[in-house]
């Protein structure tokens, strides 16, 4: 009986935590975590050492700016738009590796340069040159390397499309393609950033996207009969985030009457309901969403759902009766469990491929790079912030 009691009390509290949960509050969350994240790397043009010199426009730093550029809409600082300034002026708001690069990991930064535009009293020609370079190059050159082809693809011609070989390149890629399509009006940039996305749906391996499940395979390598330890499939949390947020930042870049904004629509529901079904009673996902393996917190997954969710709430493509609860459970897990006193962010899983990277996740460890964790963490206290001030 006590046992019981002692249970109630405990659900009983963080239901009131959630139920108290203010939109200045997460404000102050989400400042914390950026301003740990800006004090220890003061310096956005010094490169990461991670077992290896990269330049700061890697695909790591460039996703925490995506976070910072969205704090920047609800938390105007100047502090924010010179720091990015500085880091886009170094390198010369170039796709890291040049414009011959056709690797979407190099891409990424080309997201935030598109964003600065407002702030340069440039004209985009000028600043964007390099990337728009980039991607007329991409578009003119088949991938000709492992994966592009495979005994179930259903066109020969997929090679031309074919460079999105894991899914975390549409995050990476795909919303610059429709930045550089709203802004030149070329619909070949549109055209060809869906080519790219439907050659990782439905061919690559066969298809990345299991309908019936909601979920992505991150690789052609994870396609079953590839299976965890437990004989479920593999869906990795991190790279279901990678696609649940690119498919948000598409649309909101399309007409939503364009076939192009219905078709993504129609993945964004799927892999809604597939993600609903896979959250953890804490409100976490775990790095693996339907196999008990490696079944823990995990803070970047859980940050890009919660993003996802509550941006789909507020666009009034998800019931809040249904998905508001798990926007709530989602936030108060990572406030309460994955955010220190100085704004480090915990259960964040290391850079990989799969729910056995930086294992084993822990409140403390520190993930071999923090910042694109702190860019989805970004991202989700954002548009939970939305919907809190928007009373949905």
């Amino acid at each position: 009986m006590k046992k019981l009691l002692s249970l109630f009390c405990m659900a009983a509290f963080s239901m009131s935590m959630v139920a108290q949960t203010t939109a200045d509050e997460v404000m102050n969350v989400a400042r914390k975590a950026n301003n740990y994240f800006m004090a220890k790397y003061a310096d956005p043009t010094v490169p990461t050492n991670v077992k290896k010199i990269r330049p700061s426009s890697l695909w790591t730093r460039a996703v925490y700016y995506e976070g910072l550029m969205a704090l920047n809409e609800i938390d105007r600082d100047q502090r924010y738009i010179d720091y990015s300034m500085t880091w886009a002026n170094f390198h010369q708001w170039t796709p890291r590796n040049g414009i011959n690069t056709c690797d979407a990991d190099d891409q990424c930064c080309g997201q935030t340069y598109v964003e600065l535009l407002p702030f340069a009293n440039k004209p985009y020609a000028e600043l964007l040159k390099n990337v728009i370079a980039n991607l007329d190059h991409q578009m003119q050159t088949p991938n000709t390397k492992k994966q592009t082809t495979t005994p179930k693809a259903k066109t020969q011609e997929a090679s031309l499309y074919g460079w999105w070989t894991w899914i975390d390149a549409i995050q990476m890629a795909m919303p610059l393609y429709m930045q550089v399509y709203q802004l030149t009006g070329d619909t070949r940039y549109r055209d060809h950033g869906m080519a790219m996305y439907r050659w990782s749906r439905n061919e690559c391996g066969g298809g990345l996207f299991n309908v019936k499940d909601g979920l992505w395979w991150r690789d052609a390598d994870y396609v079953p009969p590839y299976k965890e330890p437990d004989g479920k499939d593999c869906y990795w949390s991190r790279g279901n985030g990678w696609v649940y947020a690119a498919l948000v930042r598409c649309m909101n870049l399309l007409p939503k009457k364009s076939k192009e904004y219905k078709e993504l629509k129609k993945d964004f529901l799927l892999m809604s309901q597939g993600l609903l079904k896979c959250q953890r009673e804490d409100g976490f996902w775990n790095p693996s969403l339907v196999s008990t393996n490696y079944a823990m917190k995990e803070t970047s997954g859980t940050a890009l759902f919660l993003y996802g969710m509550a941006w789909g709430i507020q666009q009034g493509l998800l019931k809040a009766k249904d998905y508001r609860p798990a926007c709530d459970r989602a936030w108060t897990a990572m406030a309460r469990d994955a955010v220190h006193p100085d704004g480090f962010l915990g259960w964040m899983q290391g850079t990989g491929k799969d729910p056995s990277a930086g294992q084993p996740l822990s409140y403390d460890k520190v993930p071999d790079f923090e910042d694109y964790g702190t860019g989805c963490f970004l991202l989700g206290a954002v548009e939970y912030y939305k919907l809190l001030k928007g009373g949905k």
